[in-house]
């Protein structure tokens, strides 16, 4: 017979036993303890990622916030500043428009001043001019 039934038999039984038990335990336990911790760190990994990635979000977040807050508020310095350089602007314009307007006050009394002692001194100068007029009539008359 091919397969027959005798000492060998379970000698190899035995063998296989304890070939499997020495397996277990140099082998198949500490490989399956391996992959264990080394799912465990992976698993770790994978969740520190996670935090971290959840932690910049809401930092990326609160930098944004910061920024646009920053821009309000520069914006609104800005926009103060503007105003207060118009402001200036505005009173600075009023106040030489008020000093143009006294110069051309006083120009405009001075021409008045002139004016009147010219007219005052009228009659005798017109008088004057006609006598000279007479004199140079009768001089080219007389030649």
């Amino acid at each position: 017979m091919f397969l027959s039934l005798d000492g060998t038999l379970l000698v190899q039984l035995i063998n296989f036993a304890i070939f499997f038990a020495l397996l277990n335990v140099l082998f198949l336990r500490p490989v399956g303890s391996a992959i264990r911790k080394r799912r465990e760190y992976i698993n770790s990994v994978t969740a520190d990622y996670d935090a971290y990635q959840a932690e910049a979000k809401s930092l990326r977040a609160q930098a944004d916030e910061f920024r646009a807050a920053a821009r309000r508020d520069a914006e609104a310095t800005l926009a103060k500043a503007r105003a207060e350089a118009s402001n200036a602007s505005a009173e600075l314009a009023v106040q030489y428009g008020a000093k143009v307007q006294a110069a051309v006050d006083a120009a405009q009394a001075t021409v008045a001043d002139e004016l009147k002692a010219a007219r005052a001194n009228e009659e005798q100068i017109v008088a004057q001019l006609a006598d000279l007029m007479v004199e140079r009539t009768v001089l080219e008359a007389a030649k």
